[in-house]
């Protein structure tokens, strides 16, 4: 599986099977999480069997079920932090879905454990990832056309602008809101923007990751 196709295939899935990730897997898993932490400057953990952390109310509200492993995402406090956060994370994300797994963003969900979670000081927890074998693949979501989050329009722009807006409709995000903007701008660089919403940063790095895997081979250069 590429990673364009896993862009496509990867839904949210939150109720998983009771059972380990295989080894072969779960050693994929780390080395990916290795890269993804030290390219970004980040604090990124897998966390298994502790199946305590998505029990309670919020679970319930989330409808979570089976969750026994998780990566999460810390870093020092930074202006780009949740940038970096979504863009890294996403990575692993994609890269777990070729290794046949399934994944889910959590935020407001999760109840954390500071005896399972290693933080430096002044790290920060930002979000959580569910991962584990899905009971099902998940399903799409409705999701914005492009003249709602991108310029210019779609028939004066080049195809890897294209296919990289499309992409980033693709992405998840908080509550499925979708609040960013791609601009081209007339030196050729791209421009992104998070509009308000929840998590919005978090999500701008998410889509940017997305726009750059579908544009390629073009090199994005962002403005």
């Amino acid at each position: 599986m590429t990673l364009l196709e896993a862009i496509a295939a990867r839904h949210s899935v939150r109720t998983y099977e009771d059972r380990p990730l295989d080894p072969a897997v779960r050693n994929s898993l780390l080395r990916h999480i290795s890269e993804a932490a030290d390219e970004g400057g980040l604090n990124i953990q897998l966390v298994e069997d502790d199946p305590s952390a998505f029990t309670g109310f919020l679970a319930h509200y989330g409808k979570f079920r089976g969750v026994r492993d998780y990566i999460t995402l810390s870093g020092q406090k930074a202006d780009d932090l949740d940038e970096r956060v979504g863009y890294y994370g996403e990575r692993i994300v994609l890269e777990a879905q070729r290794l046949g797994l399934n994944t889910c963003w959590v935020v407001l969900t999760y109840t954390r454990h500071d005896d399972r979670i290693h933080l430096s000081p002044g790290e920060r927890l930002r979000c959580v990832i569910s991962v584990g074998y899905g009971t099902t693949q998940g399903h799409g979501h409705r999701i914005k056309t492009y003249d709602r989050v991108a310029r210019p329009a779609r028939e004066e722009a080049p195809d890897w602008f294209v296919r990289g807006v499309d992409a980033a409709l693709l992405a998840p995000t908080a509550v499925n809101q979708q609040q960013f903007h791609f601009r081209l701008n007339p030196d050729g660089s791209v421009t992104a923007r998070a509009r308000l919403g929840f998590y919005a940063r978090i999500d701008l790095g998410i889509v940017k990751l997305h726009f750059e895997i579908s544009a390629q081979p073009h090199k994005v250069i962002w403005q």
